[in-house]
């Protein structure tokens, strides 16, 4: 067999680096998030998350599986208590499961984590629907918090013909 060629050249690597980028606001206070991959075709996002200690993020369900690997900090879901994910933790998160995120309030520092996630969070607030989380509502939120200057226009990925920087 003679040696493939490459079908995407490209001038330089698709990499960015989370202590290059500024955090910008997330969909609830007391978190940030930095951006690296959104693709709204196909519904996967890949985020780098910072939350602040006492934020408790919504009940919601995944359409689809996560991915977290905590890199800081500590958190839980509140329906598994006993299960702290701490730093070094790697949680898997099969599609059709539901719960609360928070980070303890005496937490000391924030909890942080990349995350890949395929599909939606679908979140509720007092056992009502709230809102739709995906690809395309993080994107659309981040360009919105550029506008209102919250923060420069993050590098991250998306794909396309090829996949290109959103600075492209």
């Amino acid at each position: 067999m003679s040696m493939p060629y490459s079908i995407n050249e490209q001038e330089r690597l698709l990499t960015v680096n989370i202590h290059d980028a500024v955090p910008l606001p997330g969909a609830a206070p007391g978190y940030t998030l930095v951006p690296l991959f959104l693709d709204r075709e196909n519904g996967i996002w890949v985020l780098y998350g910072i939350f602040n200690p006492g934020v408790k993020l919504p009940p919601h369900f995944h359409t689809g599986t996560v991915h977290f690997f905590t890199t800081k900090g500590q958190w839980n879901y509140d329906e598994y208590p006993g299960d702290p994910q701490t730093a070094g933790s790697y949680l898997y998160e099969p599609g059709g499961s539901m719960h609360t995120f928070s980070v303890p309030a005496d937490a000391k520092e924030p909890a942080e984590g990349f995350m890949v996630v395929q599909g939606a969070n679908i979140n509720f607030i007092d056992g009502q629907f709230h809102s739709i989380r995906d690809a395309g509502a993080i994107e659309d939120g981040l360009l919105a918090a550029v506008k209102q200057g919250l923060g420069p226009m993050p590098k991250y990925f998306r794909p396309g013909a090829r996949a290109v920087s959103s600075l492209d």
